[in-house]
């Protein structure tokens, strides 16, 4: 708790729930950030594809010397000048994409990385939940525990104020109350061991939602029969896990990737515009300074490219098929986690069944115990062994029903399923 220490406790009064646990550990996880980072980014290149199909304008400028220029014979009536052996020219190009079918293309790639990216910080954000599962039904299992052992002490407190009253009458031995009050405390020293234990488990979770969970708190078990019943139902058709999501959208990235790469190979369309100033101008024969401008439409286009575009869309027909592999290895991976849950929890409905009949033979036994110890028919330590017996038989009944709830949750965690 000491590294929670600034942190603001739960009200000693509240309850709390699973469901609303998960829901603080993803609100609160720093990885939450991310999303709104991917789209920032995300953003950014869309502004610099939209660049793209704004006017380009650029200034160039070049002087040179030649040594040797083109040259007319003479002899004739007329005789042409011969252009100047050096050069200049500086100039202003203005580019203006009218025809561009990459552009639609390369938008959709980066909404469908932004979709993909966003959809891997949710797997990894997904993992949390298990993590706090075992951190709940380990500090509910402790709680119930404690709250078994104080039944117990309640029991045992009652026996020895009657053992304490027999003796005073002369009708009890002082082993008797010795045995019941050395059975007490150790009771109680079992009570602090598991009070320790639910600290530092409760620590764990504090730890896991980012605010400090009080040790008066009480966790609620959540009953989850009907939940689970429904999801079984629908278990073949449930793809609620966030790695599914995050198949489709590595799928859709590539296939808007297969249509970016097949626009490279269509025509681009842009009118294009120059205005300069040169000696000579736009007249090759001019002696003087000359400013000049020009304009017109160009064409691009580049159908071959000696099979670039074919080996890109090889490799992402490659990649569709490793996500297909990935996908199939996860299901089987879930099914198997499936299967393992559902066993678990058969076992322990037949387990509690038979927990509930034990402990209601056992309570009999020391209901009639703690008779006979009042009549002076048994000794205490008689009676101890008994409650003891008692004791044992309720652990492992509250043992059987949190494991039970944690199987169920587990369950419903591996399908997606939000816990209430």
């Amino acid at each position: 708790m000491t590294l929670l220490c600034a942190a603001v406790p739960l009200p000693a009064q509240d309850s709390l729930h699973l469901g609303a646990l998960h829901a603080d550990a993803l609100r609160l996880d720093p990885r939450q950030r991310q999303l709104a980072l991917n789209a920032a980014a995300t953003d950014v290149r869309l502004r610099s594809i939209r660049a793209d199909a704004l006017p380009a304008l650029g200034v160039e400028g070049r002087a040179q010397y030649q040594s040797e220029v083109t040259t007319f014979p003479g002899g004739g009536p007329f005789t042409p000048p011969t252009p100047p052996p050096d050069t200049y020219d500086a100039y202003l190009l203005a580019r203006q994409s009218l025809f561009d079918p990459t552009l639609g293309p390369r938008r959709a790639v980066e909404r469908a990385q932004l979709a993909e990216s966003q959809a891997q910080v949710r797997t990894s954000l997904f993992a949390l939940r298990q993590e706090l599962n075992e951190a709940f039904f380990a500090a509910a299992s402790l709680q119930e525990r404690i709250a078994t052992i104080d039944v117990a002490i309640a029991d045992l407190a009652a026996r020895l104020r009657e053992t304490g009253q027999r003796f005073a009458a002369g009708a009890a031995l002082p082993g008797d109350t010795a045995a019941i009050a050395a059975t007490i405390a150790q009771r109680q020293q079992d009570r602090l061991r598991l009070g320790g234990d639910r600290a530092g488990a409760l620590a764990r979770l504090s730890a896991l939602i980012g605010r400090e969970v009080a040790e008066s708190g009480p966790l609620v078990l959540p009953d989850l029969r009907a939940l689970v019943e429904e999801s079984v139902a629908e278990i073949d058709r449930l793809r609620q896990r966030p790695e599914y999501a995050q198949f489709d959208a590595t799928r859709e990235r590539l296939a808007r990737q297969d249509q970016a790469t097949s626009a490279q190979l269509k025509p681009r369309l842009s009118a294009f515009g120059r205005l300069g100033y040169g000696k000579p101008g736009l007249n090759a024969l001019g002696q003087d300074f000359q400013s000049y401008w020009l304009g017109g439409v160009q064409v691009q286009w580049a159908p071959w490219n000696w099979g670039t575009t074919s080996r890109e869309r090889d490799l992402i027909r490659i990649q569709r098929e490793i996500v297909a592999t990935n996908e199939a290895a996860f299901t089987r991976g879930v099914r198997r986690g499936l299967e393992q849950s559902l066993a678990s929890m058969s076992r322990l409905d037949s387990t509690l069944t038979l927990d509930e009949r034990v402990v209601a033979l056992r309570e009999t036994v020391e209901r009639e115990a703690a008779a006979k110890l009042r009549e002076g028919a048994i000794t205490a330590a008689d009676y101890v062994d008994r409650n003891m017996e008692l004791l044992s038989a309720r652990v492992a009944r509250i043992q059987h029903r949190v494991e039970l709830a944690h199987a169920r949750a587990t369950f419903l965690t591996m399908l997606g399923v939000e816990l209430p």
